[in-house]
């Protein structure tokens, strides 16, 4: 298993925190336009940066807590205080962890909750999100184009090499998937509430509080049988893990398989302006 040295951050549940070490041309050379303003929204974080033609960041991200109850306004209204320190941009990307449709909001799973994953569902969000037109309301509130993918489908656009059948796996709060052939986007699965193992899903026995609940050494057999279990069912040429719990993956998992840096959540936001990528 391959493990890149990757520099990770923390934010505070205050005002946006800039995360050092992320950017290796941020504030060096000429960046070409356009530039592309990246969100990651996460349900532990949301982060941004500017990315330039090349996909570099122009500057350091910033980053903030999520915060809950999180109905849809909401969370606009935090994306929008987050990107205001940043560098102008031209468009917008941004990875939601659920299923998108065209910039709209299918399923939220984390912001739909009361007080975050893992607490109870609330009517009221649960039919405020459904169908939430995310890209219209983050393009009207920034004044940009905006295009909205799942997040780890775009995560995946950052560090996929575009030969054969690859699978992106993230691990943060909960799970997430994409999968590429040749390089382009297939379509989304939801492979995270698929039922895994003990009858619980994948996003259950492998997200934030399953790490915390039963610690590293447990949760990385679970990682290593999850791994295998997909290998089985995709037949995938290699595999990458990102996410930010991706740090506490100790176990060997393969040669077919790759830790990448967190931060290509917001790198790939790039690619989901390039129809070379099936994403657009």
């Amino acid at each position: 298993m391959t493990d890149p040295s990757a520099s990770r951050s923390s934010g505070a549940a205050g005002g946006a925190v800039r995360a050092s070490g992320e950017s290796a041309s941020a504030g060096g050379g000429a960046h070409e336009k356009p530039y592309t303003l990246a969100i990651d929204i996460g349900g532990t974080g949301l982060k941004a940066s500017v990315l330039d033609k090349a996909g570099q960041m122009v500057e350091d991200r910033v980053r903030v807590a999520t915060r809950y109850p999180c109905p849809p306004q909401a969370m606009v209204d935090a994306l929008v205080k987050l990107v205001q320190p940043l560098a102008s941009f031209d468009r917008i990307s941004a990875g939601f962890p659920g299923v998108v449709r065209e910039g709209k909001i299918r399923t939220a799973p984390h912001f739909v909750t009361k007080s975050g994953p893992g607490s109870a569902v609330q009517p009221e969000l649960l039919a405020a999100w459904r169908d939430f037109d995310l890209a219209g309301a983050l393009a009207s509130s920034l004044g940009k184009p905006c295009r909205v993918a799942n997040d780890a489908d775009l995560q995946g656009a950052a560090v996929v090499k575009g030969s054969g059948l690859e699978l992106v796996v993230t691990l943060g709060t909960g799970v997430g998937t994409g999968l590429f052939d040749q390089g382009r986007l297939a379509p989304h699965l939801e492979i995270a509430h698929h039922p895994f193992r003990k009858g619980q899903t994948y996003n259950e026995q492998l997200g934030d509080e399953a790490l915390n609940e039963i610690g590293e050494k447990k949760w990385n057999k679970r990682v290593k049988k999850a791994i295998e279990c997909l290998h089985s069912l995709l037949n995938y040429d290699h595999c990458y893990i990102g996410g930010g719990n991706s740090r506490h993956v100790s176990v060997d998992l393969g040669r077919d398989v790759s830790l990448v840096d967190n931060s290509a959540g917001i790198l790939g936001g790039i690619w989901l302006w390039d129809p070379a990528r099936g994403m657009e």
